[in-house]
């Protein structure tokens, strides 16, 4: 196996994991400020910076737009949806994972993309028209569930990515711990291509 493929394998782990043993979860969204050595600052979307520790082998992802055909029967993905009015699942994103990241995070749980956002991590089990748009009916863990992509839905996947391209601006996601003593640390950062903002 690649060793692209084996890191995404140890760090995806922690990044859409419910829950964690020993230390806290922390999701950042924001733009890189500055990276200086494994110190990488980013200007978090609520506003204030955060420090955070990687790890010194730590992985960069790149996160690249792809599209509905993308997802498919049997196809892995993650997707961060909204509860409707009618308990009807609609998405806000959808992640459509590599082969070798098959499993990572499988589940159903709250997610903090949107308040009261979930995020479903499945396999893709059928897909149908939808009035709203492509319905998906995800199976995970014995359960299932159904979620429907509006269009214009933003569509992404991983390839591997470079440290070269965590410069001022870049915008990023990356799945934290926050250690004992307030801390964050992180083994792998994912960073849009292109200018894309990681939807996650």
């Amino acid at each position: 196996m690649a060793p692209f493929r084996l890191l995404l394998l140890g760090a995806l782990v922690c990044v859409f994991a419910g829950t964690a043993a020993a230390q806290t979860p922390v999701r950042v969204r924001g733009a890189v400020e500055a990276l200086d050595g494994t110190t990488l600052k980013i200007k978090s979307r609520e506003g204030p910076v955060v420090t955070i520790k990687l790890a010194d082998n730590y992985a960069v992802a790149a996160v690249v737009a792809t599209d509905l055909a993308a997802v498919k029967p049997g196809s892995f993905i993650g997707t961060a949806s909204m509860k409707q009015a009618d308990g009807s699942l609609v998405a806000l994103e959808v992640l459509v994972f590599p082969e070798a990241m098959r499993g990572t995070g499988e589940g159903h749980y709250p997610w903090d993309l949107q308040p009261e956002s979930m995020m479903t991590n499945a396999t893709v089990a059928t897909l149908a028209d939808n009035p709203k748009g492509r319905e998906m009916s995800l199976a995970y863990k014995g359960e299932s569930n159904k979620v429907v992509v509006p269009a214009g839905v933003p569509i992404v996947t991983f390839e591997p990515g470079d440290k070269a391209m965590l410069t001022p601006g870049a915008k990023v996601f990356v799945g934290t711990q926050k250690q004992a003593d307030g801390t964050l640390t992180a083994a792998r950062v994912n960073v849009g291509k292109n200018g894309l903002t990681p939807p996650m």
